[in-house]
């Protein structure tokens, strides 16, 4: 939540504070009447997600069959676990940076001993890693790198290429997970083709030592990248042919296309998922997939969101990842659904041009056909 203005002035010490992720509100000292309703409101929340964790076995699919796989977003080992026990199908994003973080100077090593806990802990399925997405607002330590607009910067995949070293020993470490399993390497903030190619380079380099070694790994390990930037999205038929699949950020396609930080309260406001901008871009990235015949997912924020899963099933997605602890939910507002009723609202939804109208008409449908998700839309 931000655009709260004045609440570090407007609360003290031991004031009781309810913070209203659904609705957007915070309420400083509540009266009795509106804490007593708050507390049946957390009591309810915990009933039906304990309800869901009952259901987390069941399939994700439509109520006309049109499956869906739901994948999970990590940072850490420690959270194989409970992704699997939420329902996930795999790992759709393990963020790799907090490892850096850790050790810099022990990268290999270091990357590939997690790469072989969180294999284990998923026995079988399926875990895609991102390389280092350092840089924006996963700022180096003692970095002699300083920027006026990091987001605009040396970040990702541009600092990887700087430092070939360190992008290597990921590689290496990717690569020899491999052959523990099906691991899939994706490259975040691609811009361009020759930025692929560049990697690729260094890929291919890095295979050449690991069979001289002796090291084995999936040769036919699956390489596919994440589509962030506008840039990319409007490219994409040009990069099919060397990619294996595509994995749309929305968190930054939002940001960087409608050049909205949304963690900054003066313009949050403007950040807008449903922006017929961003559908257009969806759209494409989706018909590109298909066209190709490549894999197409989404993994940012805009996938758990239930007022937008309709939609995104409409467009054609039939993959997302999300937070483990939103599986539940995803899932079940997935299987609430009709694939030819979703179709329809998308198509109404890319007649329109604005966001405001979109979301309207999204939460009209909502109210109509998911009466049950209540407040979260």
């Amino acid at each position: 939540m931000v655009g709260l203005d004045d609440i570090a002035t407007a609360t003290v010490g031991g004031d009781t504070v309810i913070i209203d992720g659904f609705r957007g509100v915070v309420i400083i000292d509540p009266d009795d009447r509106t804490l007593e309703e708050y507390r049946h409101r957390e009591a309810d929340t915990r009933k039906v997600a304990r309800r869901l964790r009952r259901q987390t076995r069941l399939p994700s699919e439509s109520i006309d069959g049109h499956q869906v796989q739901i994948l999970a977003n990590i940072e850490l080992p420690q959270e194989v676990h409970s992704s699997v026990e939420l329902g996930a199908d795999g790992i759709g994003l393990f963020r790799t940076e907090f490892l850096y973080f850790q050790s810099p100077r022990n990268g290999e090593e270091l990357h590939f001993q997690n790469y072989r806990m969180v294999m284990q802990e998923l026995g079988g399925r399926p875990l895609t890693i991102r390389t280092l997405d350092i840089g924006g607002d996963k700022a180096l330590e003692n970095s002699s790198l300083v920027e006026d607009n990091p987001f605009l910067g040396c970040r990702s995949i541009r600092w990887c290429l700087n430092r070939p070293d360190v992008f290597r020993e990921q590689l290496r470490a990717i690569l020899r997970a491999s052959a523990l399993g099906p691991v899939r390497l994706m490259y975040p903030m691609i811009t361009s083709i020759h930025e692929l190619d560049s990697a690729t380079v260094l890929l291919d380099e890095v295979r050449d030592d690991l069979r001289q070694e002796g090291v084995p790994f999936d040769e036919e390990m699956p390489v596919g990248v994440m589509v962030e930037v506008p840039s990319l999205a409007l490219i994409a038929d040009l990069l099919a042919s060397r990619v294996d699949f595509l994995s749309v950020g929305t968190n930054d396609l939002v940001q960087y296309t409608l050049a909205v930080d949304r963690g900054n309260e003066h313009v949050a406001d403007l950040y807008d998922p449903v922006h017929p901008a961003v559908l257009r871009l969806l759209v494409q990235i989706l018909d590109v997939g298909r066209r190709w015949d490549i894999e197409v997912s989404v993994c940012g924020e805009m996938a758990a969101e239930p007022l937008y899963i309709p939609l995104l099933l409409g467009l054609g997605l039939r993959k997302i990842s999300v937070s483990p602890q939103l599986i539940p939910e995803t899932k079940r507002v997935i299987r609430s659904l009709r694939a030819y009723e979703t179709q329809e609202i998308a198509a109404r939804c890319l007649e329109m041009s604005d966001g405001v109208s979109i979301t309207r008409a999204l939460k009209r449908w909502a109210l109509e056909k998911l009466p049950e998700l209540g407040e979260r839309i």
